[in-house]
């Protein structure tokens, strides 16, 4: 996707959601050199660049030049409706990537020495040695190779796990990973069969949705699943039936197709699995306002930013 014209956009509004804090618009205004304008119930009929959560539907017109999201997600942004033609847009990942891979090893490392038996002991006042695991030489499957699975694969093989990556898309061996598997190919069944642990990072796209099919969770035999990637890449029935057999050990669930997920929803009830509530990469206010600037230093110089999203690919 192409960035808008650098003469355009040095006479474009800048309008924020009401998401955006008061400290970030001031940032956004430093950076911009304009004055930040909330967003009103109808769109400018001059060219804008838009900073927010959602992109309400009176803002998918022409004049729309950049929408920039505060968050890494932009499956709900896409799936709302059209993108305005040739607007840009582009996210926030900030130190997502470092978040993730601290919440998923630190998942990874609490199994290994047995901390939720450990828990579940004390509740009980039970004294009772508990065997650990070493997480060296065991094998973790990542599905999704880009920043955020990346970021994963160094954090785990420091720990001497054995990483490998599973895209739709070989190419270069990305940092972290020790060998790359395509999607749906036998060897992503074997390295499946032989996991200790599978992490998904997967985006939500057309090709993702239900990725995680009771195929794939029945060929894991006996691994450990951790999503913190979107909800909906996960058939959540064939991932109870896949609990309830010991195909998939246990499960950690930072996301779940439907949130927030009320007292009533059936993910509670799972066996050996714990959710998150979407909290392993909260996005901090230096995230937007860092990678905000550095779009805009790109497309003031007629660069693509980096963190441009492709609107057909839907990542």
């Amino acid at each position: 996707m192409k960035p808008p014209h650098p003469g355009p956009l040095a006479r474009a509004r800048l309008l924020t959601s009401p998401s955006v804090g008061p400290a970030v618009v001031r940032e956004l205004e430093r950076i911009t050199g304009r004055p930040a304008v909330p967003a009103h119930a109808t769109a400018p009929d001059t060219p804008f660049v838009y900073v927010g959560d959602t992109l309400p539907e009176v803002l998918r017109t022409p004049s729309l030049l950049w929408f920039h999201s505060v968050n890494a997600g932009t499956d709900a942004l896409l799936s709302a409706g059209p993108w305005p033609e040739d607007a840009l847009l582009t996210r926030t990942v900030g130190r997502m990537g470092e978040r993730i891979a601290q919440y998923t090893l630190a998942w990874v490392l609490a199994e290994c020495q047995s901390v939720p038996e450990h828990t579940a002991q004390h509740a009980r006042s039970e004294w009772r040695r508990l065997p650990s695991e070493l997480a060296s030489s065991r094998t973790a499957v990542i599905h999704g190779t880009g920043q955020i699975g990346s970021a994963v694969a160094v954090l785990l093989r420091a720990c001497s796990v054995r990483t490998v990556g599973v895209s739709r898309s070989p190419g270069a061996l990305p940092e972290g990973f020790d060998r790359v598997v395509q999607a749906g190919s036998q060897e992503e069944t074997a390295e499946l069969a032989d996991a200790r642990w599978v992490v998904s990072t997967l985006p939500l796209t057309a090709a993702t949705e239900g990725f995680f099919d009771d195929a794939r969770l029945t060929a894991m035999r006996g691994a450990t699943f951790v999503n913190v990637g979107r909800g909906a890449t996960v058939d959540m029935a064939a991932l109870e039936t896949a609990l309830r057999s010991g195909a998939v050990r246990r499960a950690v669930l930072d996301v779940l197709p439907d949130e927030p997920a009320g007292p009533g929803d059936r993910a509670w009830r799972l066996p050996r699995t714990v959710i998150t509530s979407h909290s392993a990469g909260i996005t901090a206010d230096d995230d937007v306002v860092g990678d905000f600037e550095a779009c805009w230093d790109a497309v003031a110089e007629g660069r693509t930013p980096a963190l441009a999203v492709d609107t057909r690919r839907g990542y």
